[in-house]
């Protein structure tokens, strides 16, 4: 699989390619908070043919948090590119909110379900779990 992407305002560019490690619905409460209170919809691809083609991110770690995720994003538009997470060494967490092509994605399962809000949405069909499976 490959694709592009970029923020919203154009200043950040990437691309990735690979298979994907993981194609996720996130409900968990952090995932709210950054997303305005929807579920956040991240694909994992492999790190070593991911590549900014255009700016740089931001960066931004929780100093509070022994295993924190260190989340991109444009310092302009201030639009989420990606999360790296401890737990998924070598995956970049792509945002599919970024994505040229958001089409190209379906998610495979949801996590923290047991701290989704009743206006989620999880498919029919969708494995689901109340954490992170595994």
């Amino acid at each position: 699989m490959e694709f592009t992407g970029r923020c919203y305002c154009g200043d950040i560019t990437y691309k990735a390619s690979g298979d994907p490690a993981i194609r996720v619905q996130c409900h968990c409460r952090e995932c709210q908070y950054l997303s305005g209170g929807s579920v956040n919809t991240t694909i994992g691809m492999p790190e070593a043919s991911f590549e900014y083609t255009k700016g740089a991110p931001a960066k931004y770690k929780r100093a509070d948090l022994e295993n924190g995720v260190t989340r991109h994003f444009c310092g302009n538009c201030g639009t989420q590119v990606l999360t790296m997470a401890p737990g998924l060494a070598g995956v970049m967490l792509i945002k599919v909110g970024t994505m040229d092509d958001p089409s190209m994605f379906t998610p495979d399962l949801a996590i923290f379900t047991a701290e989704s809000q009743a206006f989620h949405h999880i498919a029919d069909g969708l494995p689901n779990y109340a954490g992170f499976p595994g």
